[in-house]
């Protein structure tokens, strides 16, 4: 994997860190970041902030996924319904024995094709399959 370089950059790598991490951890703008940066006594102008974000962005965002750990082996399965401006939809979830949420799908259908649908893009996303997987109704499904 290649590495992040930060050559040919005015600023240390710590603040482009800093920088990035603030603008994606919470609902910031360019320029709110420019302004906590200017509070540090950090001159950083707000397109500077946005072409870090750019280019560093997705490294530490691959990076944080890669360190996260693996989900539990049990994974449970459930749909809501809910209200979106009026609509009723379907929420369906999977999480893991652990409470980590592991995928979201919200459809306007609730049929056997949204919920392979769900369980396809899980798959696919987790990379391997869990030893039980349990649902509201069928209890538990256990897969060897």
């Amino acid at each position: 994997m290649n590495k992040i370089s930060y050559a040919r950059h005015r600023f240390p790598p710590d603040v482009i860190r800093y920088a990035v991490w603030l603008y994606f951890r919470f609902p910031l703008s360019y320029r709110d970041v420019e302004d906590l940066l200017a509070e540090r006594s950090i001159d950083v102008s707000y397109e500077t902030v946005r072409r870090w974000a750019l280019k560093f962005g997705q490294s530490y965002a691959r990076k944080l996924r890669r360190s996260r750990p693996r989900p539990d082996n049990r994974w449970h399965l459930d749909e809501v319904f809910v209200s979106i401006n009026g609509r009723r939809m379907y929420l369906w979830r999977a999480v893991d024995s652990e409470g980590e949420v592991l995928d979201i799908l919200v459809q306007s259908r609730r049929n056997k094709k949204a919920a392979l649908k769900l369980m396809r893009k899980l798959l696919k996303k987790q990379g391997f399959i869990p030893d039980v997987f349990v649902t509201e109704n069928a209890g538990a499904i256990v897969h060897h």
